[in-house]
């Protein structure tokens, strides 16, 4: 009898001795998990600060192209009124525009000092001018 409490006893040792075993490979293994998750936690914060930093500067463009449109909008408001103001200011008086015109649909520098009114000088470099957009290079 002695001998199978013994035996017993040395089972309930070994059964101790595999469970504290068994609790401290778990124990590690859960420490390794939870570096693991830590690290990997690192690189998510680092990241998001990536993002977040990237986000900033994308405000930052998107706020001074804004401010840049606004600022670029209010000055050309007014062009269309000025365009008009200057079509009506001498209706005998030919704009550049008209002469560039002229010269697309084979004026000659004569015709131009003629009919626009524009100076000798003026009506040469407008035919330049139209002969360098017809053949660029």
């Amino acid at each position: 009898m002695i001998a199978s409490l013994v035996a017993a006893v040395v089972a309930l040792a070994l059964c101790c001795l595999a469970l504290l075993g068994c609790c401290i490979w778990l124990f590690r293994r859960q420490r390794r998990q939870a570096e693991l998750q830590a690290h990997q936690d690192e690189i998510r914060d680092k990241r998001i600060k990536e993002l977040g930093a990237r986000l900033d500067t994308y405000l930052e463009g998107s706020v001074r192209m804004g401010k840049n449109l606004h600022e670029l909008s209010r000055i050309v408001a007014p062009l269309p009124e000025k365009l008009s103001q200057l079509e009506q200011r001498d209706p005998n008086n030919f704009s550049f525009s008209q002469a560039a015109k002229l010269v697309g649909m084979g004026a000659s520098i004569d015709d131009l000092t003629q009919s626009c009114g524009l100076s000798q000088s003026e009506a040469e470099l407008m035919s330049k001018l139209h002969q360098a957009r017809r053949n660029p290079g």
